[in-house]
């Protein structure tokens, strides 16, 4: 249906008697000059526009997530696993494993400087907290998030407290952090200061996901299996293999040995794994790796 509509989809009134209407704004099909309109056509428009709003949704979710950033020291690709990075709150930088070890072979086998700026690390818990709690006067959502992993493990000094950490997250999600909207799905999944819910998780596991998280894409392909969509579970399963996740790889292996998917499906995804690790390999990461400060294949 064209999105030039000119009328009031329930009484025919149109934007040339300075009517001001407004979109649906589930299905952007119709338009409405009143709420009174919209409620009295809603019986006759309701199974299209569930429909429509489904598609929509569906063209996002199943977009191709945004790259990761690369890392600000050497310019490569960032691995998807957290052990594989790091987050140094004094310039608010993420930096690979790879970068951080050559921090330490420079250094005599000393970790205690940041790779980016050369500040020394926190000496203590206070200062760890003092920290992140200055990069969150500045907006920066990863401190949000380091701030509500403290609370949801106790860590730091700091209680452990779920509704906290929940608060944090949620915070770190409106700066846009995928990590924060992954978290918040988990803690819906698990009941982990929450009533257990899994469309809220499965919701806050798309934001994430939409936004490049890789183990967040993975969990919506397992509860898609679950739910026996076979088709969407491989959709979210490939983009998944190519963000890094060798699990939705191994997954999408046994639907092909069970005859669930193609074997162009499975070489497909074995070709981007690959590729994945093509793009993030480097010696200084392979180093780390065999030094044990890291795991960045998964």
């Amino acid at each position: 249906m064209s999105t030039n509509i000119t009328s009031c989809a329930n009484c025919g009134k149109g934007e040339e008697s300075s009517i001001n209407l407004k979109s649906c704004a589930a299905c952007k099909m119709v338009k409405y000059c009143s709420r009174e309109c919209q409620i009295a056509h809603r019986p006759q428009h309701k199974k299209e526009c569930k429909k429509r709003a489904a598609e929509l949704h569906d063209e996002l979710l199943f977009k191709q997530p945004p790259p990761s950033e690369d890392c600000p020291i050497c310019f490569l690709r960032m691995p998807s696993l957290t052990m594989a990075k790091a987050y140094y709150s004094c310039c608010g930088k993420v930096i690979c494993s790879g970068c951080i070890y050559a921090v330490k072979a420079r250094n005599g086998g000393y970790y205690g400087l940041c790779p980016f700026c050369r500040t020394p690390v926190p000496s203590s818990d206070e200062e760890m907290v003092e920290r992140n709690k200055k990069r969150m006067k500045l907006n920066d959502a990863t401190a949000f998030y380091n701030i509500g992993t403290f609370y949801t493990e106790g860590l730091y000094g700091l209680p452990q407290d779920h509704a906290k950490a929940l608060e944090h997250y949620h915070r770190a999600a409106e700066f846009g952090y995928s990590e924060a909207n992954y978290n918040i799905g988990s803690a819906y999944y698990n009941g982990d200061g929450v009533e257990r819910n899994n469309k809220r998780a499965k919701h806050y596991y798309e934001l994430a996901a939409m936004r490049g998280h890789v183990m967040a894409r993975h969990n919506i392909g397992t509860l898609e299996e679950e739910g026996n969509n076979i088709d969407r579970a491989l959709k979210h399963y490939t983009i998944a293999v190519e963000g890094g996740s060798k699990k939705s790889l191994e997954n999408i292996k046994v639907l092909y040995m069970e005859g669930h998917v193609a074997k162009d499906d499975y070489a497909k995804a074995l070709r981007s794994y690959q590729a994945y690790l093509d793009d993030i390999k480097s010696d200084q990461r392979d180093q780390a790796a065999a030094d044990g400060r890291c795991q960045y294949y998964e």
